[in-house]
């Protein structure tokens, strides 16, 4: 069988990049050894730049009552334990700069994104493995093994987007270095005898620390964390082994049952020394594992994807420009890179110790300015992402995150997240003439131009797919040179 994209792995990653590459016209089968979804949720919740992508493609209203949110969820946040009261932020910020949080769970995101990539046509394999492949200069030859047996697929590209213990990834010969872990979590799904008696919320300890989560139907999330300690990440955890560690860690016991998930993970921080060889790519935890302080695995998995999605679909369709394909690898790369950085930061922050007491509370006096509060919620919640954009046009808004405006047009009022829901590249053409449309007639069959008004002033705006502005202008300034020069870079020549 040929098809143009194999995805190895059918998480939020994966599921999300199947989407996106089948809104870009490319044909997807994606490998999912897990003949069924599980239903268990490493990931709690959405925040920030993840839910901003999912708003543009106008996937939020699927969550239904999982969108939900209470006002303690959305003005309150941590940093590596120290919590953060982010409501006089958003009181002050303007209007849809900092997004809700969503409290939906890995199992609700996996199923929405499934449901997705299905109706746009992509193939879902259910208890089918990637075992392995090889590549020349025009196809990945994919070896796999389902229900019926093995066989082979032949794929324009292959997407490694199988966890952090990727076959892909090590099979490419793509180098993962990192940090070692330094302390170990063993987190149990379990039913609490007495949960009145055990508050919510995250402890630090003299021994480490302590976390719990109410998850609905008597259900909590009890989390041990200890330093120092190793363990063998190929031994089941048991419930014993995880009152063990409640044991140690608060020094008292704490009656638990019925664990309906019981799981380890440690603060190892890994990033792959390259997103690309060749025709295989990776994304999501192939391509970066870390700490999961404040969240980030899911989310900048979902923006891998997005970033990805576009820009593979256009190689496959054959008008992307030379050097396109790279610029995952050079856009997302840093992105994980500090995103590790953080995380390791925050690490450091929930260890036990008097040292580090003494710095929480040096740490909790500076966030105490709004201007150090903001920098670090911005950056906890993706909100300070930018690319590097090459381009001859100066505009504060090119490489950051397009502002949603809200549009007159002549169908009626919208914004432009409605307008970005087909993954296609948007100009808004914001001036009173068609200077700008007439520049970019050359690119209307892989971009569309829509004609609007707006109170912000601007005259243009280049929107990629994946929500990132590349060329923008204020209003009477609109350079139809400068314009042209970002819609090759990005979308090849006109026609």
């Amino acid at each position: 069988m040929t098809v143009d994209v194999v995805i190895a792995g059918g998480g939020p990653t994966g599921l999300m990049l199947a989407g996106e590459l089948r809104l870009g016209g490319a044909d997807v089968v994606v490998l999912e050894q897990l003949p069924a979804p599980t239903g268990r949720s490493k990931a709690l919740g959405m925040s920030g730049r993840a839910v901003q992508t999912l708003n543009y493609r106008g996937l939020l209203e699927r969550f239904g009552a999982g969108f939900t949110t209470t006002a303690a969820y959305t003005r309150f946040a941590h940093l590596g334990g120290i919590p953060l009261d982010i409501g006089p932020l958003i009181d002050t910020a303007p209007a849809g700069y900092y997004p809700p949080p969503m409290p939906v769970r890995q199992a609700q995101v996996e199923a929405v994104l499934q449901a997705r990539a299905e109706e746009l046509g992509a193939r879902i394999r259910r208890g089918h493995r990637f075992v392995g492949f090889s590549q020349n200069d025009q196809e990945v030859t994919v070896d796999a093994h389902g229900p019926d047996g093995p066989y082979r697929l032949s794929a324009r590209f292959l997407v490694g987007c199988d966890g952090a213990r990727s076959q892909v990834r090590r099979q490419a010969g793509i180098g993962f270095p990192g940090t070692a872990p330094t302390q170990v979590s063993r987190l149990g799904d379990v039913t609490l005898d007495d949960p009145d008696r055990v508050p919510a919320g995250m402890t630090r300890t003299t021994t480490g620390g302590f976390a719990v989560v109410p998850l609905g139907e008597g259900i909590h999330r009890v989390v041990a964390t200890e330093w120092g300690q190793d363990v063998d990440r190929d031994v089941e955890p048991t419930l014993d082994e995880l009152r063990a560690s409640v044991r140690r860690v608060v020094g008292a016991d704490i009656a638990m049952s019925r664990p309906r998930w019981l799981s380890r993970f440690t603060d190892a921080a890994r990033q792959a020394d390259r997103y690309r060889a060749g025709r295989v790519l990776i994304a999501g935890d192939a391509a970066h594992i870390q700490l999961p302080a404040g969240g980030p695995g899911m989310t900048t998995g979902l923006q891998d994807a997005a970033n990805l999605g576009w820009k593979l679909a256009a190689e496959v369709g054959g008008w992307a420009p030379p050097g396109l394909l790279d610029t995952y690898h050079a856009e997302r790369h840093p992105i994980g890179e500090r995103m590790l950085a953080f995380t390791r930061a925050q690490g450091v922050l929930m260890a036990p110790g008097e040292h580090v007491s003494a710095l929480r509370d040096l740490i909790g006096e500076m966030l105490t300015n709004p201007q150090t509060l903001r920098y670090i919620v911005d950056r906890l919640l993706g909100l300070d992402i930018r690319y590097e954009l090459d381009g001859s046009s100066e505009h504060a808004l090119i490489g950051g995150w397009a502002p949603d405006l809200r549009l007159t047009t002549g169908e009626g009022e919208t914004r432009l997240a409605t307008l970005l829901h087909s993954a296609r590249p948007v100009l808004l053409d914001l001036t009173p003439d068609s200077s700008l449309r007439d520049a970019a007639a050359g690119w209307k069959d892989r971009l569309d131009i829509r004609v609007a008004r707006s109170e912000e002033p601007l005259d243009g705006l280049l929107v990629r797919p994946d929500g990132y502005v590349a060329w923008a202008a204020t209003a009477r300034d609109a350079d139809t040179g400068t314009l042209r020069q970002a819609l090759t870079t990005w979308f090849g020549r006109p026609d």
